[in-house]
């Protein structure tokens, strides 16, 4: 009963709780979105490899620095605003985003992507935020006192023809970006929020960053992918080769030979899944939560250019086909790899029992051999054995004759012959059954 709580709260029931109840019911207000207005600015950063308790205490030190709120000792979200900048800060399974925000509005042409969110964040601070860059975006998000700006326009905004753009949230806000590096290392996101509420329109930025984060989280897997495919190509071959050896009959010592061969291919391909099994599974994870985020964009198409949808089917999702059709083939050659190895160990175990059986026909035969040659040694034994108790009983009697008694020495020796030589064949069964006797109770 220890391990329970009871509800304290004003309106609560009274009763015994699990004591993770009121985690699993805050699970969904845990990150909130943020209320944003145009015009701003954004930048996004996607981190990996550092800890959850090393990316706090960073972001901890930041706000000391502002004299703000620390994030709480366990906490996975923090938002705070730290004055010329707003950061939004969240820890994920294995990395984190940090989200810079500030009011900035149109500048001119020559501002386009110049005037960013990250030139406000100290630079000392920035450089050491812990783990590897992933993810990198600058963001400008425009309201309806921006200029409009046509296709042509964004085509040279984003300095590239290979432009995905769309109406997303029913029809009120333009998104564009070409989901590529630039000259300072960031992607390039423009969306031209028109007249969404805040509420709204904080959603609408969260959704396009966790898809270009999500979707480079998942293309990691990608090289791996690539990689593994010559590893698995050449286990393939080494694989054909034994089975192919495996359609000869060869002798016990071959096969045997074949399946040590055989452990060692699943060995490797054991390592190998080893390796990126984490990798594949997440960029499978991964790979739909950016459609999730796609569809929840309800893209319209705008004239002359492809959609958000369009481009990820063309250049994204073959390289997460590749990602699965590798995990996929891992498991279709571990289980080759399975039933060769079985199907071998099948024919090493037969032909071992037909080696064994007929080590044990040879052993009966040699058995046979002990048991005939023992019998035939008892019967010499049993006529030597008469033989030297004959000649015994013959210098026994001539002792007796020479002592005077009458005796006819050569008549009693030869009526005794038969009486002496079944007494020591009976003497030669017993001691034998004797001796079987105490080998049977040991």
């Amino acid at each position: 009963m220890n391990n329970k709580t009871h509800a304290t709260g004003r309106d609560g029931p009274g009763i015994r709780e699990h004591p993770q109840r009121l985690a699993i019911a805050s699970e969904l207000h845990a990150r909130p979105f943020e209320s944003l207005t145009p015009p701003l600015r954004a930048t996004h950063l996607a981190m990996l490899g550092a800890d959850a308790q090393e990316d706090r205490r960073h972001v901890e030190t930041l706000c000391d620095a502002f004299e703000q709120v620390r994030p709480p000792e366990s906490a996975t979200h923090h938002s705070v605003n730290l004055g010329a900048f707003h950061l939004r800060w969240e820890r994920h399974t294995e990395f984190s985003t940090y989200t810079f925000f500030c009011s900035s509005p149109y500048m001119g042409r020559d501002e386009h992507f110049t005037n960013r969110a990250l030139d406000r964040v100290p630079p000392a601070w920035r450089e050491a935020i812990p783990g590897e860059l992933v993810a990198a975006v600058h963001l400008i998000l425009e309201g309806p006192a921006d200029p409009e700006r046509s296709v042509h326009e964004i085509l040279e905004l984003f300095g590239t023809e290979n432009v995905a753009g769309s109406m997303v949230a029913d029809g009120g806000a333009h998104l564009f970006t070409d989901f590529r590096l630039h000259g300072d290392g960031f992607g390039h996101i423009l969306i031209q929020a028109g007249g969404l509420p805040a509420r709204r329109t904080g959603r609408l930025v969260q959704r396009v960053l966790e898809i270009e984060t999500y979707r480079l989280m998942a293309l990691l897997a990608f090289p791996i992918a690539r990689r593994t495919t010559a590893q698995l190509t050449e286990l393939d071959d080494q694989l054909r080769s034994v089975t192919d050896r495996m359609s000869h009959r060869e002798s016990l010592e071959s096969e045997q030979a074949l399946l040590t061969e055989l452990s060692g291919l699943a060995g490797e391909l054991e390592r190998i899944t080893a390796q990126n099994t984490f990798r594949l599974s997440a960029a499978h994870a991964y790979r739909e939560l950016v459609e999730n985020r796609i569809d929840n964009l309800r893209e319209e198409r705008i004239k002359d250019l492809q959609t958000i949808s369009e481009f990820m089917e063309r250049r994204f999702t073959p390289a997460m086909r590749t990602c699965e059709s590798v995990a996929l083939r891992q498991h279709a050659l571990s289980e080759r790899l399975s039933r060769a190895a079985e199907l071998l160990r099948t024919r090493v175990d037969v032909a071992l029992e037909a080696q064994n059986r007929d080590l044990l026909a040879s052993m009966n035969q040699r058995t046979d051999l002990q048991l005939r040659l023992q019998q035939t040694v008892e019967g010499l034994s049993v006529v030597v054995l008469s033989y030297y108790t004959t000649g015994l009983l013959h210098y026994a009697l001539r002792g007796v004759e020479a002592a005077g008694v009458a005796l006819n020495v050569n008549l009693i020796v030869g009526a005794s012959v038969p009486f002496i030589v079944v007494g020591m064949w009976t003497v030669s069964r017993l001691m034998r059954r004797r001796l079987l006797g105490k080998r049977s109770s040991h």
